[in-house]
């Protein structure tokens, strides 16, 4: 049982390994059972008996590089000392990391299977950006936390806006912070 439960493990780090490789390489409708199986060096009905279905599959995939993503934004966003700054650094380290990681970038070139086009994006992102949010507050006991109360759908919104529409004024990290700091602080309720 022991030598069978690890040959399948084995097989399930290279679908989800070749899951990623094939994302990265022509975005998410690329990505089939045949496909993942022929990358990953297993037969269909090896996927089949892991993944239930595609959607499945990309999952599992997906979820292990982004929560190494969210840590390293975690780690950028921790530096700052005010609430401005964390939400600006916090929006500024995403985009920079997902431009980065060629799995995640390849969300900006996706046509139809793209997870940012599903209807249910933002009830899968904003629990994320309260965590974040969540975590600020914790770090800072003194913080009055009513100043982060319902802007969880303002930051996602705008953190999709700058990583999916990029114009030369905010390409670079120094130019995003600029326009997060001159159109989407003042609107936030921080004192």
């Amino acid at each position: 049982m022991g030598c069978r439960h690890n040959r399948t493990m084995r097989s399930k780090q290279k679908i989800l390994d070749a899951t990623l490789g094939l994302i990265a390489e022509g975005g998410f409708e690329d990505v089939t059972i045949a496909a993942a199986a022929r990358a990953a060096g297993v037969t269909r009905q090896t996927v089949y008996s892991i993944f239930t279905t595609r959607e499945d599959m990309i999952s599992e995939a997906m979820v292990g590089l982004v929560v190494d993503v969210l840590g390293a934004i975690r780690e950028k966003a921790d530096q700052a000392e005010t609430p401005a700054e964390f939400v600006v650094e916090t929006v500024v380290a995403a985009r920079h990391l997902i431009r980065r990681e060629p799995v995640l970038n390849s969300l900006l070139r996706s046509g139809n299977a793209n997870p940012l086009f599903d209807a249910d994006v933002m009830e899968r992102a904003e629990p994320v950006v309260r965590q974040f949010l969540d975590r600020y507050i914790e770090r800072n006991p003194g913080f009055d936390s009513t100043q982060f109360h319902n802007i969880d759908a303002v930051l996602v919104r705008v953190a999709l806006s700058v990583i999916l529409f990029d114009d030369p004024s905010i390409h670079d990290d120094d130019g995003l912070r600029r326009y997060l700091e001159r159109w989407l602080i003042p609107v936030l309720p921080f004192s």
